[in-house]
């Protein structure tokens, strides 16, 4: 046999063997959007079943025009003074169209939360946008000719922010109000709607604060005491927020910085039973000093933590992901699993600092024991570094977007700003779990705290077990944290036949704000593992 031939047949087995691999992994990757004509830095999903894509201002010609005669005028842009780029833009989910939107002021690493009506609160950013106040009310798409389709930003003139605020957290709270927590040189929190004291000094985030400010968008979750889990650095505490004061110091967390700019990520995991415990993870992130160093090689962190946050004596508990990640986003499904997805496998966050893009996502399964909770996902094969997002879409599948780990947009270099948005499928939307999937036909559109109501669902096969009835969050996604994340898993009674394939389920609504705060929800019916496409139903007193 000759060398050529022994090569090709060589090359070939490696070829099958990767094509089969790939194939025998769980979920799917579809492309959506093959130039959204910006990279999205922020992203967020609506009630109206839209989604907001949101960049920074100050950056340069991006690849989308606004409309005629609506130009940006800024005299102090260092690039554009005159700026008749879109830097914002709405994607519509039923038909994957783009529509440019006008923001004026900043965005740049800002942070931001949905308020109790739907609306959009976007908070603080870079230069002009500094000490901004934002927001963005949906509207429905679907008549693209009729003034309902001219929502866009409004840039509010009577208020701002008490301290600046650039790379803060937002989170709603109990009450409806949202808690804007930290931002570079901002060790302090305030409230929208304002209170009167204020910005209040928050002395934790000067506690962490390294020399490479490893306390920047801190990991914030509102327990179902009503207090909250605040994360920054490598140490974590329960903060009350009305008397200002520390409940609780948590125990470090071993291997290094975990929060920006040598982020991992971390999520709250579903709320159930009597809402009384909540646990937190926090996954991946850089090595001490590959930031300040600028070093792009140095391996990232493969190991998670994971904490009963509500716990008298919570202790981190130890497991390792099957690739080590820098700046990955978690993802809480519909099921309360977790996918992790998106980042790198060396360097760390910043322009031009991450190498080795971690392509595989992995499913973090919480029930699990610790050893068999992470499962291997199907890679996709665009690249997504700093500045990308993952959101969890009302279909079930995840929305991919964003991705530029440089100053302006660059189409040349290894990792190129990236404008395509694509979706990743877990493995319940293959086509052999179709007639397990449940599908509404009765559910309320708003629901009070404490009631009880009833959903109805039509499956294919007969029904099994407990129908759950979850309820998830929209947050708002940005550098590898998706703030206000939250999944509620509702007590309810067993599915009730009522005629061929058709089940009555009773539920009860969460108790109050603290486990569920007042806005709008995706609600999944779950069968088996599999959820249904989500209704919107709003949660309100």
């Amino acid at each position: 046999m000759s060398t050529t031939s022994r090569n090709w047949k060589l090359l070939t087995f490696i070829l099958f063997m990767f094509i089969r691999t790939h194939a025998d992994l769980p979920g799917s990757w579809e492309l959506l959007v093959p130039d959204a004509g910006i990279a999205s830095m922020h992203t967020a999903v609506t009630h109206t079943n839209t989604v907001i894509l949101l960049d920074r201002t100050n950056i340069g010609p991006s690849r989308k025009l606004l409309p005629p005669h609506r130009c940006r005028h800024d005299p102090n842009d260092p690039v554009l003074k005159v700026d008749c780029y879109a830097h914002s833009a709405l994607l519509d989910l039923t038909t994957n169209s783009i529509r440019p939107l006008m923001i004026l002021t900043d965005t740049w690493c800002s942070s931001g939360q949905f308020l109790p009506d739907g609306t959009l609160l976007s908070t603080g950013g870079d230069l002009d946008g500094f000490t901004k106040i934002r927001k963005f009310t949906p509207c429905t798409e679907s008549t693209p000719n009729s003034a309902s389709s001219l929502c866009d930003w409004q840039e509010l003139e009577d208020i701002q922010l008490s301290q600046g605020r650039w790379y803060a957290t937002n989170q709603i709270l109990p009450d409806g109000s949202i808690i804007i927590i930290g931002g570079r040189a901002s060790p302090s929190v305030e409230f929208y709607p304002p209170r009167k004291t204020g910005a209040v000094n928050f002395p934790f985030l000067n506690e962490v604060e390294d020399n490479q400010m490893d306390n920047l968008y801190p990991y914030v979750h509102l327990l179902p005491n009503g207090h909250l889990f605040i994360f920054a650095n490598n140490k974590a505490v329960m903060y009350d927020y009305n008397s200002h004061s520390i409940v609780k110091n948590y125990p470090v967390l071993e291997g290094g910085p975990r929060s920006y700019p040598s982020a991992g990520s971390s999520a709250m995991l579903a709320l159930a039973g009597d809402y009384s415990s909540a646990t937190v993870v926090v996954c991946g992130g850089a090595k001490y000093g590959a930031y300040l160093h600028r070093t792009t090689d140095s391996p990232a962190n493969g190991s998670c933590g994971r904490i009963e946050a509500t716990r008298p004596d919570p202790v981190w508990e130890m497991e390792d992901m099957p690739f080590a990640r820098i700046m990955g986003d978690m993802v809480v499904l519909p099921t309360g699993d977790v996918v992790i997805i998106n980042g790198a496998q060396a360097g760390t966050q910043g322009f031009e600092l991450a190498s080795n893009p971690c392509l595989n996502p992995v499913l973090y399964r919480p029930d699990q024991p610790v050893g068999l909770r992470f499962m291997t996902l199907n890679p996709g094969v665009v690249p997504r570094m700093y500045h990308s997002t993952a959101n969890l879409l009302p279909d079930g599948r995840i929305l991919i977007a964003g991705s530029n780990p440089h100053y302006f947009y660059n189409f040349k270099r290894a990792f190129p700003t990236e404008l395509r948005i694509e979706s990743f499928s877990p493995e319940y939307l293959s086509a052999d779990k179709a007639n397990l999937r449940p599908v509404f036909v009765e559910l309320p559109e708003k629901v009070a705290y404490g009631a009880a109501f009833d959903a109805v669902v039509t499956v294919e096969l007969p029904v099994v077990g407990v129908v759950e009835v979850n309820m998830a969050s929209a947050p708002f996604a940005t550098h590898s944290f998706s703030q206000g994340q939250r999944l509620v898993k509702l007590s309810v009674t067993s599915a009730i036949p009522e005629g061929p394939g058709r089940y009555r389920i009773g539920c009860m609504a969460p108790p109050d704000g603290r486990v569920a705060p007042p806005g709008y929800y995706m609600v999944f019916a779950v069968n088996q593992g599999v959820p249904s496409i989500a209704q919107w139903v709003h949660l309100a007193s």
